[in-house]
């Protein structure tokens, strides 16, 4: 979620143009005001952040037990704040329930990515041996670095490959809406998804972890 931070950070960033008064007072004021243009919206929108981000961001790290994850999931909240421009219905006066949403929606979204990158490790090991649960346990960390490694080699496939490991493996899109999507038919997705995973053994064997 860099790039949320990034463009976050922009919009933060307000002009230094004189005459603009202080924002409204109330929540409900500050949603309709992020709806306009120019300097009074970037006002509107940075009370909204100071109002609201400490609360947000202690939400987000009570879901997600990390400061790192908390931090991305602050700033893509409130970057989905801005880009809705105020179209949303706020359902009381305060915004505080509907940043509450988006971010448990966004959380949500992160740990069912986590699972799927989980199931993909496993489809990708060669290994099918049953593990005892102590083992499995023991073995977390290690999964975890795994987890980590199988995102850079995805990362490292060529992008026609690259895209097809994102929509049909991470994803879970059909071949035929993979097809679709892409412009392609749906035997190339299926080529490109076979040598997709034999690149991705080799990135993850190349390198083994200790």
């Amino acid at each position: 979620m860099e790039e949320a931070s990034t463009e976050l950070i922009g919009v933060l960033a307000l002009d230094d143009a004189p005459g603009v008064g202080p924002p409204p007072g109330s929540d409900a004021d500050l949603w309709r005001g992020i709806a306009g243009d120019g300097p009074d919206a970037h006002a509107a929108f940075t009370e909204l952040f100071q109002r609201h981000a400490e609360a947000v961001w202690n939400y987000a790290y009570r879901l997600t037990a990390s400061w790192a994850q908390a931090d991305d999931l602050l700033s893509t909240a409130f970057l989905a704040a801005w880009r809705t421009r105020g179209k949303a219905v706020l359902t009381r006066d305060s915004a505080r329930p509907w940043l509450f949403t988006v971010t448990a929606r966004l959380a949500r979204d992160e740990r069912r990515a986590g699972a799927r990158l989980a199931a993909l490790v496993q489809r990708l090991s060669r290994s099918t041996t049953e593990r005892d649960h102590a083992d499995a346990v023991a073995e977390g960390d290690f999964a975890e670095r795994r987890l980590r490694r199988v995102l850079a080699a995805v990362d490292r496939l060529p992008r026609a490959e690259r895209e097809v490991v994102r929509l049909c493996l991470l994803g879970e899109v059909t071949t035929a809406d993979a097809a679709r999507l892409l412009g392609i038919t749906e035997p190339s997705v299926r080529a490109r998804t076979s040598r997709a995973r034999a690149r991705l053994r080799e990135l993850i064997e190349e390198d083994p972890l200790d």
